[in-house]
């Protein structure tokens, strides 16, 4: 299971650099590795996914390479949806706050709603107190 968490992290970053504005519902090699997972982590990593490309998609002053869902509070699941309101996100090195929700489909490999907001930036002196890196 770590092994495939790994390529799955690898995997994302290879996806969000060669294209990032893609969907990760469109990308079949995602998607595979995506499928290994249990379904609750699918569903985190395809809604961190998803916000990911929305960033890079939508916030030009951003270059989002990792989202997470739980650093500053556990995500609440449903069965299709996960409400993240402690997550963040790296972008150019730095860490911001971002809370989210989103639902997916029953497979948990495409975001049928999505809504995000970035919060401010994580000053550098909490980063080793929430595992953040650069």
């Amino acid at each position: 299971m770590i092994w495939t968490t790994i390529r799955f992290v690898a995997l994302i970053a290879v996806s969000a650099w060669m294209n990032s504005s893609a969907m990760a519902l469109n990308d079949e090699r995602l998607n595979r590795e995506l499928l290994r997972l249990d379904p609750e982590t699918r569903l985190e990593q395809t809604c961190d996914t998803e916000v990911m490309f929305q960033i890079n998609r939508n916030q030009p002053r951003f270059e989002a390479d990792k989202v997470i869902a739980y650093t500053f509070g556990d995500p609440t699941f449903g069965e299709n949806s996960i409400a993240a309101p402690g997550g963040v996100f790296r972008s150019r090195g730095n860490w911001y706050h971002i809370s989210y929700n989103c639902m997916t489909g029953p497979k948990h490999l495409d975001a049928h709603s999505l809504h995000y907001e970035i919060g401010p930036e994580i000053p550098k002196s909490l980063w080793t107190k929430y595992s953040l890196y650069n």
